[in-house]
């Protein structure tokens, strides 16, 4: 069996919320499968590159899911050998919304205690 090459954990903030698992829940229990299995896979075999992860700023990636009709993203970090979710969303439109990504980018600083 694998040792997984990195750990996940979610991201929580300040009041102790973790919005990615917050998200998932919203999510149908196929939807919650299929990326489930799409963010183990980068897991296991990080670092993993396109179709599957893109990366999106320094110390910032994307899991690329596709779901029923949908597209989903899960935007993370690693921070020594852990993957940290920092936010998900279903995807509308090619490029990756700037509010997404912004959000993204407060909570890896935020994880990352800089100011």
């Amino acid at each position: 069996m694998n040792t997984p090459t990195l750990n996940v954990r979610f991201f929580a903030t300040a009041a102790g919320t973790e919005p990615v698992r917050e998200w998932l829940k919203s999510l149908s229990a196929t939807d919650r499968k299929t990326i489930g299995e799409d963010i183990k896979t980068v897991q296991l075999g990080w670092p993993i590159g396109m179709p599957l992860v893109r990366k999106l700023a320094k110390d910032l990636w994307e899991v690329r899911i596709h779901l029923d009709g949908r597209i989903a993203r899960v935007i993370f970090t690693v921070l020594s050998s852990t993957m940290v979710l920092l936010h998900g969303f279903i995807k509308k439109s090619q490029a990756t919304p700037n509010d997404d990504l912004a959000t993204a980018k407060a909570r890896m600083k935020q994880l990352r205690g800089e100011r």
